[in-house]
């Protein structure tokens, strides 16, 4: 191990991601640009959209089974609420 490895950020897992950006991540609105189906016609991702200061982010994201029961939020032009990384606003999630 090299001394500057030390000083190196740990990658952070998925789960744990979602977890702190719930708890601690700001809101923002942004607006759904597309859906993934599966083959049973369940929305799986959603392709979304939002800004912060003037800055036009574009992210996507896999649901959760909680998600995919809400069909009628993840139309194409919806409104949806993001909660974004205050250091790194190109790091969110959908609620």
């Amino acid at each position: 191990m090299s001394f500057l490895d030390r000083f190196r950020r740990k990658k952070e897992d998925e789960a744990s991601r979602f977890a702190r950006l719930s708890k601690t991540g700001r809101i923002t609105e942004g607006s759904v640009l597309d859906i993934k189906s599966d083959d049973q016609d369940r929305i799986t991702h959603v392709f979304y959209t939002y800004n912060i200061a003037g800055v036009e982010y574009e992210s996507s994201q896999k649901l959760s089974e909680e998600q995919t029961a809400r069909l009628a939020s993840y139309a194409p032009g919806s409104t949806i609420v993001v909660r974004y990384d205050n250091r790194q606003p190109g790091n969110s999630i959908v609620v």
